[in-house]
């Protein structure tokens, strides 16, 4: 692969790549394009090519082959259904994007895309096949555990963020050839996957959870730091690095590249979650009928109802849509409108809910013909509906939907979180994914803390410590402040081996996450497993 990217960089006039994250050639050419144009684009004439490698190096990667076996809703033989894991959602995903971007690129003129920071359909494919890899095993449940553990347990005040360790893995955890840290991606790749820009509790100075209209994922949480974020303390630097070459890029807003995954993501999520349950017969007429019916013959009494009474209604028909209703209308009043939100439940409930999940599915031709016809008719409709903002709202994006799109996209989105997310038999299984996760990283740490031990534990582990070990060490010499007082030769070795673990633990698929707490636990099973461990 790098003998080929070679050559393909000598054939555009470009010296072949080096072996450093982001080397001299790289940083000339941001240079270059700054003198020539004055836009802060990393990118030259010729550079396609770049792209298309750094695309190929992600697919190729070990971590994008891992998303077979990483759960999206629900784990494969969970349900008699076909279900979508994280590979399947992230090549649809990747679909949406390159639909999303190309019309784009012949809609807007290159001198608005080049204003906007620029806009490339091969770094937004990168983008959409990158957007979940830092997911743990269990999905977001198993994000969930580990920001708990990693925060209580071994004293990360950052603790775990998926997209966080999505930059991580793409710059430090995964290895593309001898010397390299991470795939050495292009600096546009890299940014295309800073759905937030900032950490948890540092940079930019002042914090985005401090400002007094919040971007989105910027509220704060339980720990007072930002409920989403982009990179942990060890790689806030490479993350700075990547966002200074992008200074007409706002401070709350992502790249275009990452603006058309987030919306990607958004739009392919919202419907293939819909046909997972749908198949498997988990969506029921009656009562997703029941609900829209509901809601839509009694909104103007369900809005006079208090917050109060609207929350200690329960599941009371009707009652999920209004609450749906009244936090669009709190949180995003930049795009919300009420006829709009009328007019997408009654269209959904048209073409979704008495159109598709009024006919059982019984796997015959006819109903997957239907289904598939209602979710491709969609995905047009709102790739169509796609357009490009110049100075969007704190809250918006560059690139989103018109107004009519984003209000369906909500009531989509709203089915399979209040009729399968809300589900007591699945969260069931998922206390007791929750309590694997947990098995893992205590006996990890328990068996590490054997001097006699501790040198047979996994190689992969104790790379990944060192690491970690490598990173804090430097942002104790470098950044103090970021580490609020932890400083010490011992703080530094507490917080490596809690970030190693974490990250070990979250780059295991459900299956090994699922083997690794049976044999710590001394049950039987595969015992050689190839490298695994």
């Amino acid at each position: 692969m790098a003998g080929d990217r070679a050559r393909t960089d000598a054939a555009h006039g470009d010296p072949p790549r080096t072996g450093v994250r982001s080397d001299a050639r790289t940083d000339a050419r941001m240079q270059r394009a700054r003198a020539e144009d004055g836009i802060a684009r990393p990118l030259a004439a010729g550079s396609d090519s770049e792209f298309r490698v750094d695309l190929e190096r992600i697919r190729f990667s070990p971590s994008f082959s891992r998303l077979a076996e990483v759960t999206q809703v629900v784990s494969a033989g969970t349900t008699g259904g076909v279900v979508h894991n994280r590979l399947t959602h992230t090549i649809k995903v990747t679909a949406v994007a390159r639909a999303i971007a190309v019309r784009l690129e012949e809609s807007a003129g290159p001198g608005r895309l080049a204003r906007l920071g620029g806009l490339h359909h091969v770094v937004a494919q990168a983008a959409a096949c990158s957007h979940d890899l830092g997911h743990p095993p269990f999905g977001h449940l198993g994000e969930q555990v580990l920001d708990r553990v990693a925060r209580e347990r071994f004293g990360l005040a950052d603790g775990f963020e998926g997209n966080a360790q999505t930059f991580r893995v793409l710059t430090e955890l995964e290895v593309h050839g001898p010397g390299d840290d991470g795939l050495n991606l292009t600096t546009a790749v890299r940014a295309s996957v800073l759905k937030y820009p900032w950490g948890r509790f540092h940079w930019p100075d002042p914090h985005p959870r401090t400002w007094s209209e919040l971007p989105r994922g910027a509220r704060p949480d339980r720990t007072g730091g930002s409920s989403k974020f982009n990179a942990y303390v060890p790689d806030l630097d490479e993350m700075i690095k990547v966002r200074e070459a992008y200074p007409s890029v706002r401070p709350d807003q992502q790249t275009l590249d990452c603006a058309v995954m987030d919306l990607a993501d958004d739009v392919a999520y919202s419907l293939h979650d819909l046909e997972d349950f749908h198949r498997s017969g988990v969506l029921q007429f009656s009562a997703v009928s029941g609900e829209f019916r509901s809601w839509a013959q009694q909104a103007e009494k369900l809005a006079m109802l208090s917050d109060r009474q609207v929350a200690s209604a329960g599941t009371d028909p009707g009652i999920g849509l209004e609450a749906l209703r009244r936090r669009l209308a709190s949180r995003d009043d930049w795009i919300f409108d009420e006829e709009e939100f009328l007019d997408a439940v009654l269209r959904v409930g048209e073409e979704f809910v008495e159109g598709v999940l009024a006919i059982p599915y019984d796997g015959s031709m006819a109903a997957d013909r239907s289904l598939s016809g209602f979710t491709s008719t969609w995905i047009d409709e709102l790739v169509d509906s796609v357009r490009l903002v110049d100075d969007p709202p704190v809250r918006g994006s560059s690139v989103t939907l018109s107004p009519d799109a984003w209000h369906r996209v909500q009531v989509l989105k709203f089915i399979h979180q209040h009729f399968v997310l809300h589900r007591a038999d699945l969260a069931l299984m998922q206390r007791g994914q929750a309590s694997v996760i947990r098995q893992v990283v205590e006996a990890f740490d328990e068996w590490l803390s054997d001097d006699l031990d501790a040198t047979r534990a996994p190689r992969r582990l104790l790379d990944l410590i060192v690491a970690a070990g490598f990173g804090y060490a430097r942002v104790a010499r470098e950044h103090p402040d970021w580490l609020d007082g932890q400083t010490s030769a011992a703080d530094i070795a507490r917080m490596a081996r809690g970030r190693g673990i974490v990250d070990f633990v979250a780059g295991l698929t459900d299956h090994q996450a699922e083997a690794t707490a049976s044999r710590l636990r001394g049950g039987s099973g595969l015992l050689w497993g190839g490298g695994s461990v």
